[in-house]
């Protein structure tokens, strides 16, 4: 049975920075890609970033790319979400997801943590 479980989040300043972790049990953690979304309150939820299995590719969304950096450490069976320059509009609970086969992708599988609350106040 999969296990995602995300932490890392918080209140922060406009213009600082968090780390997301989500650690994964269950499975082999390192023959799937892992993503990273959000949602905010009354919107959908959406794709913020993906890691390949192997880490070496990476996809983002648009409005992140620059400012988001997602890894993983597969010697961990952990996923992360660097974020800097944050901003108001980041402001939403972001979850884990282990994707459906090795590369990177912004469709999710069935597979969540429970999320983590990430504020950015103005």
């Amino acid at each position: 049975q999969v296990q995602l479980v995300e932490s890392g989040g918080g209140l922060v300043q406009a213009g600082g920075s968090l780390r997301l972790s989500c650690a994964a049990s269950g499975g082999t953690f390192s023959n799937y890609a892992m993503g990273w979304f959000r949602q905010a309150p009354g919107k959908e939820r959406e794709f913020v970033a993906a890691t390949s299995a192997s880490g070496r590719s990476t996809s983002y969304r648009n409005s992140v790319k620059g400012r988001f950096t997602i890894s993983r450490d597969n010697a961990k069976n952990t996923v992360y979400l660097q974020m800097n320059s944050l901003k108001p509009e980041d402001t939403a609970v972001y979850y884990c997801n282990r994707q459906r086969g090795p590369y990177a992708t912004m469709t999710p599988s069935d597979y969540w943590g429970q999320g983590t609350q990430v504020t950015v106040s103005s």
